[in-house]
């Protein structure tokens, strides 16, 4: 079970962190990642880490914005979202997978339950 939060409202160039909590005791075997959802767009992926944190891989659009990463004693991750943009506005959800640090829904077996961010310009 994963439960994501910290999501609000906050302008433009401003910064917000999200977290999600995972259950179970397994949690280091999963590729954690982050997508999100805006208002009639499909998801989107944003950013991944694999089970060990190592390894990460992220969208174009946050890239050297947003940074991922995960503390597996505590079974969280997060997402630290800095310079947002208006663009930005969307549902984010949490996912865990075993199949890659990719941006395939399909790959990913659990999902939170999102949390709303809001960039106003």
């Amino acid at each position: 079970q994963l439960q994501a939060f910290g999501g609000g409202l906050v302008q433009g160039g401003g910064s917000l962190r999200l977290s999600c909590a995972a259950s179970g005791r397994t949690f280091s075997r999963y590729v954690m990642s982050w997508f999100r959802q805006a208002p009639s767009k499909e998801h989107e992926f944003v950013a991944g880490i694999d089970g060990s944190g190592g390894s990460f891989n992220y969208a174009d659009s946050v890239k050297g914005r947003f940074t991922i990463s995960r503390d597996n004693a505590k079974n969280t991750v997060d997402l630290q979202m800095n310079s947002l943009k208006p663009e930005d506005t969307a549902v984010y959800y949490c996912a865990a997978g075993r199949f890659g640090v990719v941006g395939i829904r399909r790959l990913y077996d659990y999902w939170g339950q999102g949390t709303q961010v809001t960039v106003s310009s």
